[in-house]
């Protein structure tokens, strides 16, 4: 029996931010099944943390047996989406585009079931509506809709403006062609639900507009809060780069980790958005204190990383983590950096084992790392940074440790 129970617990679990019309919504959901869509440019090769409470949200809808449609951008890639950028968008090939396309498509596989059932996720591609369209057709036939002066007030477009940041006219017509998708994915599939995070409230009023006024038809709105951390910072972001969703880019154990450092303030918030356990058990662990949080952290990371990377590779990376950090062993299941024996001819200087790991950006950081005590290789404190460490001792494993929280198993490639 359709329901409205989706939006419900999207609301306990504070995936909500605004809503165009929540009684409409609630109604069209109670209805049938009915399909939503989350846009993603393709900027990158995979997608990371940043997306993650967009790509939760589209599994939310799907458990609760609605159609999550996950738009491609690569017709809008092209032109750079304006919004909370201070500067214009690098411009990328058509091969690069296709690539990070490629990428990306593989960080939902985990999450969303695709298929051709009422409620299996499909993934269109918006560049197969908008590659063939002709642009003073589409200015004749749209732009009579969107005012200057009207656009002129969304955020996207009055920040940059505040900032005396160029806002360029290619950019300018993202919120045209943002609109002009909603549109396209309610004839071709009945799409009737735009989604997205806070900074696209603009562009997705603008298209429940279009669609009213060109096709008569009721559709909605909905956006997710902007996710930083307790301490202000911006989720997803670390030190050391950004958290990717894929494990070519970064480790199951390493994704582990990073939701095992989650702050305190963060933890209760965390398990709602990011893990599927009950919001009982939930509070439960969200009243622990004291050192008890700690437990609470590694419930999070360990259903997070199952999300991801499946119930097998979290919990091998919660035992790593328990051998390294509380019983001081070097693990099996680190994140593991293989070297080509031709690098290690004549050994490798200490130093040099934290870039190749990639505990250091450079061979400078790594020396300031191990002069700053913060270097250990197996877990002692590294005395000498241009000792050499031989071709044997690689041969076997050597962990390398940047700090107490970063690790490497560092061993010479098979021949």
């Amino acid at each position: 029996m359709p329901s409205d129970s989706f939006l419900h617990e999207a609301e306990a679990r504070g995936f909500i931010h605004q809503c165009t019309d929540a009684d409409g919504l609630a109604a069209a959901l109670r209805e049938g099944v009915l399909s939503g869509y989350i846009g993603f440019d393709c900027t990158a090769s995979s997608l990371h943390v940043g997306s993650l409470v967009q790509i939760m949200l589209l599994r939310l809808m799907q458990r609760h047996g609605h159609k999550p449609v996950v738009l491609m951008g690569g017709g809008t890639t092209r032109i750079g989406d304006p919004s909370g950028k201070d500067e214009s968008r690098q411009m990328l090939s058509d091969e690069q585009i296709a690539a990070n396309m490629a990428g990306i498509r593989r960080c939902f596989a985990p999450f969303l079931s695709f298929g051709e059932g009422a409620a299996d996720a499909v993934m269109p591609n918006n560049n197969d509506w908008l590659g063939p369209l002709g642009y003073i057709p589409l200015l004749r036939e749209v732009g009579v809709h969107f005012t200057i002066n009207r656009m002129l007030t969304f955020d996207s477009v009055r920040l940059r403006l505040e900032r005396e940041q160029p806002l360029t006219f290619l950019e300018f017509n993202y919120m045209i062609l943002q609109s002009y998708d909603f549109r396209e994915l309610y004839r071709r599939l009945g799409v009737r639900l735009q989604m997205g995070g806070s900074d696209q409230w603009g562009n997705i009023v603008a298209g429940v507009e279009l669609v009213r006024r060109t096709e008569g038809a009721g559709v909605f709105g909905l956006t997710t809060p902007l996710i930083t951390t307790a301490s202000g910072a911006k989720m997803g972001k670390t030190a050391r780069g950004a958290i990717w969703l894929t494990a070519d880019r970064l480790p199951a154990f390493d994704y582990w980790q990073f939701w095992r450092n989650t702050e305190d303030g963060d933890v209760g918030r965390f398990l709602r958005l990011f893990t599927e356990l009950p919001l009982g058990e939930i509070a439960r662990l969200e009243a622990l204190g004291g050192a008890e949080i700690n437990e609470a952290k590694k419930v999070l990371a360990t259903e997070a990383t199952a999300l991801l990377h499946g119930r097998e590779a979290a919990a091998a990376s919660a035992a790593a983590a328990r051998q390294t950090f509380e019983q001081g062993e070097a693990a099996a299941d680190l994140p593991v950096v293989a070297i080509p024996a031709a690098e290690a001819a004549d050994g490798v200087p200490a130093f040099r084992l934290f870039t190749l790991a990639g505990l250091a950006a450079s061979n400078a950081e790594a020396r300031r790392l191990i002069r700053g005590g913060g270097g250990r290789i197996d877990d002692a404190p590294v005395a000498d940074e241009g000792a050499l460490i031989g071709a044997e001792r690689l041969a076997a494993g050597v962990k390398v440790s940047a700090g107490r929280k970063h690790h490497r198993l560092v061993r010479l490639a098979p021949a």
